[in-house]
């Protein structure tokens, strides 16, 4: 089947029960057995649900993996992700990464975990990194990644990774499968944010982790039984619904993107302009190979510091201010003083987010409208 025909109907039959063409919620605590311990495949919903293992199914599916677990955010999949890496073990991730990423890599430094952060995007540092004395348990890649829009090689990474026989997670979240694969590339794992293009109507909060391999699946759903950080039947339902039209959403917010960057990148008030679709950005040949396009996700530096980029964002009238992204509303964000607001400032400013970056989600609007209200945003 092609694309936007899976995304309805891969894995997603009606209801032999019912024959109801969405998948039932089942607003269930527990489930009765016939004798102790019989059950009929479900025992209490925080083990498992019928609704979650349905959605479960879609996202393996969609991603080409073997199967996922469901969280109740992706901090909550990310979290379970780490927990997996007791003290002693080492975590090699990008140096441009959503804080709450950053946070929790920080709470595994006080576990004992070693975390070394690094510019992913020239493959020699993943090799000189790599190759240190000390064996490394995990690669943890963003690409594109948040706020920054830098690009990493996932195929080559993936590859120094397997030589030293390093586990490759990524963040796929600002790509979404319906851009990017990394499973097929040869990743291990691969962390969502459902909360985003998945669910597309930010009108949830959910994550994922989906698995290359069988005994990874197994390994992780014991730590998701164990932490307890599953989704609620309705929010699985909601994903389930808003990846029928995650084709049509996507390619949406990619047309606009391409438009709002191109807009940017020759305003005279605008220092820098980052998207991977544009030539001029330093990943786009990487990105034009591994996506299939390059996303919803714009961001760009005002000239004149966080004093203009506020005014800025409080002239705009058709982006929203507001965090979170990949919802079918156009938002605008502020990193230093919003989403990466816990990074320390001197650290934020030497990876490259200046007070005067914005990050646009760039929704689903007409692109006209959009554009027009960054003209008079501006002046």
């Amino acid at each position: 089947m092609n694309w936007d025909t899976r995304l309805i109907h891969d894995a997603q039959e009606p209801d032999p029960l019912t024959g109801s063409v969405n998948v039932p919620v089942y607003l269930t605590s527990t489930f009765a057995q016939s004798s102790p311990g019989a059950a009929k495949g479900f025992v209490y919903s925080r083990t498992g649900n019928p609704t979650r293992a349905a959605l479960e199914k879609v996202l393996g599916r969609l991603e080409g993996g073997v199967g996922s677990l469901a969280f109740s955010s992706g901090l909550a999949a990310t979290s379970a992700l780490f927990m997996a890496y007791p003290s002693g073990s080492r975590i090699v991730a990008g140096d441009d990464l959503y804080a709450g990423t950053w946070r929790l890599l920080q709470v595994a430094r006080s576990h004992g975990v070693q975390v070394d952060f690094i510019d992913t995007t020239d493959l020699a540092n993943v090799r000189r990194s790599l190759a240190e004395g000390r064996k490394t348990n995990l690669l943890y890649l963003e690409t594109p990644t948040n706020p920054l829009l830098k690009i990493t090689d996932l195929r080559g990474a993936i590859s120094v990774a397997r030589a030293s026989g390093t586990k490759v997670a990524v963040d796929n979240t600002f790509a979404s499968p319906v851009l990017q694969r990394p499973l097929e590339l040869g990743a291990d794992v691969v962390v969502h944010s459902t909360t985003k293009y998945l669910g597309g109507h930010s009108d949830l909060i959910g994550g994922a982790l989906v698995f290359r391999s069988r005994a990874l699946l197994e390994k992780y759903r014991w730590y998701q039984n164990t932490q307890g950080g599953v989704p609620g039947p309705l929010e699985c339902f909601l994903v389930l619904r808003g990846i029928h039209t995650m084709g049509l959403r996507v390619r949406a917010h990619c047309a606009n993107a391409h438009k709002v960057a191109a807009f940017l990148s020759r305003h005279p008030k605008v220092v820098r302009t980052l998207y991977p679709g544009l030539r001029s950005h330093p990943g786009y040949t990487v990105a034009r190979r591994q996506m299939d396009d390059f996303g919803g996700m714009v961001s760009a530096e005002i000239r004149g510091g966080l004093q203009a980029a506020k005014r800025v964002v409080r002239r705009l009238r058709v982006f929203t201010l507001a965090e979170s992204l990949g919802g079918v509303e156009s938002l605008v964000n502020v990193p230093a003083l919003m989403t990466h607001r816990s990074v320390p400032r001197g650290l934020r400013e030497r990876q490259g987010i200046r007070e005067g970056l914005l990050r646009f989600s760039v929704g689903v609007e007409d692109s006209r409208d959009l554009l027009a209200d960054l003209r008079q945003a501006l002046g």
